[in-house]
């Protein structure tokens, strides 16, 4: 027994991050199942609110907003026209994993909370051990960490794609980092159907096969077939739009589908224009009642910080990493619209090794741990409530 425990012990990229999992999922499970009795819900479900003939948590994480479109997608296909909001707006992964999952559980948003759930443990691990291999154990701890207790963190719990998108771009880098391109070309191909996004991580393979040339050993460098890893990854992304063009005669239904929700291409320099428009009364005076519109606030303010964080990468010479954080950044800032952008921001993982980084000095460490699990209590309990939150 204790030769069992001394081995399981060493392995500390196992079960530090799986530890680390639990915890955070335990105290959002908590969290969101008292909050549901504690705040009096004023608001209306969306349309698309699936079901709440189930458990208390199932129906907090499993049928909230975006969450319906997925579960709706594995059941019954895509949706376009004769719908105020098309399903085709959503990426296939995800509703094809559910899918296949349910055949062994029976119940859709079962499987889909499974599958979020293990993306996200998983994605831990192997975030745990990229770090781990350049930087350390403690900043691999930490980053981990910072990781699941982000405001917007329990959206990875939840039947969103999140989940899905960090397991897949994570996975990616690692395995361009370990050598293994065909690896890496299945995890791009992987990210490009799940999210639209996961088209940035075309330039993230890119950048780390560039830099590898340039600073490995010659018996070390990849070779110039592996930039099929990166060339590869908007097969995703293609392999979606045949299959809305062989359905609907329309490749581009998702991003039609998208403007459904009035999002469409706008500088990011207008967004900021349009909040910074001065209220009828004022500055002060909107302040002083209360009638300042804190969500956009909230979501600019994230995107600062990761725009900020991303030029330190790039001052840095982590150019992979640093131009897929701008990237994850910049394009959903230039939909015209605020609103999403704390749980966009939440995916680019290599922002959280920068603060892990950045945390080992104690007071840094304290003051990210309490600003995060502040925003993490308040989000996950607004969220159970139906309120939106990203």
């Amino acid at each position: 027994m204790l030769g069992w425990l001394t081995k399981l012990a060493a392995q500390r990229w196992l079960w530090l991050p799986l530890y680390l999992f639990a915890l955070t999922r335990l105290g959002i499970a908590l969290v969101a199942y008292l909050a549901v009795p504690l705040i009096a819900d004023s608001t209306t479900p969306p349309p698309y609110h699936l079901r709440a003939d189930t458990s208390l948590l199932a129906d907090v994480f499993g049928s909230r907003w975006d969450t319906g479109f997925y579960l709706s997608i594995a059941e019954e296909g895509y949706k376009y026209t004769g719908v105020p909001l098309p399903s085709v707006a959503f990426f296939p992964l995800l509703p094809l994993l559910i899918r296949a999952l349910t055949l062994l559980v029976g119940d859709t948003m079962t499987a889909g909370l499974l599958i979020s759930n293990g993306a996200l443990a998983l994605a831990a691990v192997i975030f745990y051990r990229l770090v781990e291999e350049e930087w350390g154990t403690a900043v691999a701890g930490r980053a981990v960490w910072y990781l699941l207790i982000f405001p917007t963190s329990f959206f990875g719990s939840a039947i969103y794609t999140e989940s899905l998108f960090l397991l897949t771009t994570i996975g990616a880098l690692y395995a361009a980092r370990r050598g293994f391109w065909e690896s890496a070309a299945l995890m791009a191909i992987a990210a490009t159907l799940t999210r639209f996004m996961g088209l940035i991580v075309v330039p993230l393979l890119l950048l780390e096969w560039w830099a590898q040339r340039q600073t490995r050993p010659a018996a070390e460098r990849p070779s110039w077939l592996a930039l099929a890893a990166p060339l590869a990854a908007p097969l995703g992304t293609g392999s979606f739009m045949f299959y809305l063009w062989r359905v609907f005669d329309d490749p581009l239904a998702f991003v039609h589908g998208a403007a459904a929700w009035e999002r469409a291409p706008q500088s990011p320099l207008v967004t900021i224009a349009e909040l910074l428009q001065p209220p009828a009364a004022g500055w002060w005076e909107a302040l002083r009642l209360g009638h300042i519109h804190v969500d956009n606030w909230l979501d600019f303010g994230m995107v600062a910080l990761f725009l900020l964080l991303a030029g330190a990468l790039m001052i840095n010479r982590r150019w992979s990493e640093g131009v897929f954080v701008l990237l994850g950044v910049i394009i959903p800032f230039s939909s015209g619209l605020l609103m999403g952008q704390r749980r966009y921001v939440w995916v680019l993982f290599p922002a959280f090794v920068l603060l892990a980084q950045w945390g080992k000095r104690p007071w840094l460490d304290k003051l990210i741990m309490t600003i995060s699990l502040l925003g993490l209590a308040l989000f996950t309990a607004l969220f159970a409530n139906g309120y939106w939150v990203g």
